[in-house]
């Protein structure tokens, strides 16, 4: 359920462990996620190239991480087991957590009336509030159990954002004066972020892939929308304050919702709701870019590409 598709997604289920049952999770991240059942009980299996040694602990931590976080606020999967890859014995990893009910936001989403996608923005810009207030030490990534964090590797370690996107600028399939808007738009990017940079925390912790289809909600019979899962933290890492805002507006734009995100998260950060989605549409420039990079290898990478390709011919962020 990541906007990150694998290079070699999994064309069927591993061999059952564990006692499991395993079959393909609708939606499931990369080809590589399971819906598990052992003894009539439902869990959800990620499983781990054998080479990934200790990712499903790392990714057991993080999940930890946000539980703790988003306690009282959203749930999100209780880890259940691990096991670690076998390199030598050709073993993979896994990683068991707890099933939570629910609707995937994208296919739920689009079915509100506009009171309910108002409370669907409130529940959602908390989850987000919540998430942009676990300072962290400082930006990188997550690299083991004990979340270690490490530098990024090329060409994530650029200086800047525009230092950043001028190295991906070469992969777009773009003409020349696309691609020099682009490196335009960067740079309103980043003057809108530094300074944001200078008032706020330079990183916390960003779930990396805050879209309606990682999220699960239910409506209830007094019309509150309530959330019910926050999944799928593969891409989490210590980041920009907005980079989940962004994300979670990039393609959910109906006015009765994108309001209601704004303003609870303006309550909440202190921020007034305009500047926020200044920064948030500058924040999630970058991995628009990233995904645009990649046009023709799956849906949300075409769909990334044209966005882009509307930002840059009206130089403007929020263009769509």
């Amino acid at each position: 359920m990541s906007d990150h598709p694998a290079d070699h997604p999994a064309d069927h289920p591993p061999e059952p462990a564990l006692g499991l049952h395993l079959e393909p999770l609708e939606g499931g991240w990369s080809g590589r996620t399971f819906l598990g059942t052992v003894a009539g009980e439902r869990t959800v299996v990620r499983v781990y190239p054998p080479e990934d040694g200790d990712a499903a602990a790392r990714d057991a931590a993080v999940l930890r991480l946000g539980r703790r976080v988003l306690a009282g606020c959203a749930p999100v999967p209780e880890v259940l087991e691990t096991r670690a890859g076998d390199p030598d014995g050709g073993a993979p990893g896994l990683l068991l957590t707890q099933h939570l009910p629910g609707v995937r936001g994208d296919l739920l989403l689009p079915r509100l009336d506009e009171p309910a996608l108002a409370a669907a923005g409130r529940v959602l810009g908390e989850v987000v509030a919540r998430l942009a207030g676990a300072v962290q030490p400082r930006a990188g990534r997550f690299v083991d159990e004990q979340l270690t964090l490490a530098s990024w590797e090329p060409p994530w370690d650029a200086g800047s954002l525009v230092d950043l996107v001028a190295e991906l600028v070469p992969r777009l399939d773009l003409v020349a004066a696309d691609r020099d808007a682009v490196l335009g738009l960067a740079g309103d990017a980043d003057d809108v972020l530094q300074d944001a940079a200078r008032e706020g925390p330079g990183a916390v912790l960003v779930h990396g892939d805050l879209n309606a289809k990682n999220l699960l909600l239910a409506t209830t019979e007094d019309d509150r929308v309530l959330v019910t899962g926050v999944l799928d933290w593969e891409f989490a890492h210590a980041g920009s304050p907005w980079a989940d805002l962004g994300n979670l507006l990039r393609e959910q734009r109906s006015p009765a919702y994108v309001e209601a995100v704004l303003d609870t998260v303006a309550v909440r950060r202190g921020v007034a709701a305009d500047l926020a989605l200044d920064l948030a549409r500058a924040a999630d420039l970058v991995a628009v870019v990233e995904l645009a990079t990649r046009r023709g290898s799956n849906p949300v990478s075409d769909a990334a590409h044209e966005r882009l390709l509307v930002m840059a011919r009206a130089r403007d962020l929020h263009a769509c």
